[in-house]
């Protein structure tokens, strides 16, 4: 397997994708993060001094999403035609589970772009939440599907 991401001397450098054809791409990326009962239950309550957590956490995911570039390296600057972020309180685990689903027409996928969204979202939860609960744990960020693009659709088993 050739690493699209290696020069010649074998130094990290951006892919060029110039050439490929602009195709409508989609990613959907899940993370978790899990706490005390008492933690989410004030999230729920609106009970947190910082704010409302979850609509702090929906825009945080979003500029996530928008400005994966200035975070990893090696990812393009894209057009996002879509990013939206859910949430999930499980209060019988005890967690938060964090969806988002990012869009673009354009010549490379969106794949970091959601991943970064999730990761954003949890660790604004995390920020919002730390005074009263620092044993948080941020757990399984996964693309969960991805569709466009020339190396075709991915979707994970569940």
């Amino acid at each position: 397997m050739v690493l699209s991401h290696i020069n010649n001397e074998g130094r990290a450098r951006m892919v060029d994708v110039g050439y490929k054809e602009e195709t409508e791409r989609e990613a959907r990326a899940f993370g978790r993060i899990s706490m005390k009962k008492e933690t989410i239950n004030r999230i729920s309550e609106g009970g947190i001094k910082k704010g409302d957590v979850l609509s702090v956490a929906q825009v945080a995911g979003i500029m996530g999403a928008k400005n994966t570039s200035s975070l990893i390296p090696m990812c393009h600057p894209i057009f996002i035609s879509h990013c939206d972020i859910s949430f999930k309180i499980d209060r019988i685990n005890s967690c938060i589970e964090i969806n988002s689903i990012v869009k673009t027409s354009g010549k490379t996928g969106v794949e970091m772009e959601a991943l970064a969204a999730v990761s954003a979202a949890a660790l604004t939860i995390y920020d919002m939440c730390k005074a009263m609960d620092k044993g948080m744990i941020i757990s399984e960020i996964m693309l969960l599907k991805k569709t466009g693009g020339k190396s075709g659709d991915f979707e994970r088993e569940v």
